[in-house]
């Protein structure tokens, strides 16, 4: 009985260790290629701390939990270097 509880106790603790420490910059890549294919034309995904304030719904934790990644639905904001086309007048 006692070894049985000492492999499991064991086993247990070694578990956190085998989980995967997910690239923040590919999981979000992951992330938006299935926003994006789920029809959702206008949005983005930002990468910040675990602590820090989010404006949007967490979608993501990567670099074993110390950042997340938030998804926020909608128009892209000026600072992402996107403008809209220039339309001529003819």
């Amino acid at each position: 009985m006692t070894k049985t509880a000492l492999a499991v106790l064991l086993a247990l603790a070694v578990t956190p260790a085998l989980a995967q420490r997910k690239d923040c910059n590919e999981l979000k890549g992951e992330i938006d290629v299935k926003i994006t294919n789920n029809g959702v034309k206008v949005f983005t995904t930002t990468i910040v701390d675990k602590d820090a304030p989010e404006d949007g719904k967490v979608v993501g934790t990567c670099d074993g939990g110390t950042k997340k990644i938030v998804y926020k639905r909608g128009e892209m904001p000026d600072s992402a270097g996107m403008t809209p086309p220039a339309t001529s007048k003819q």
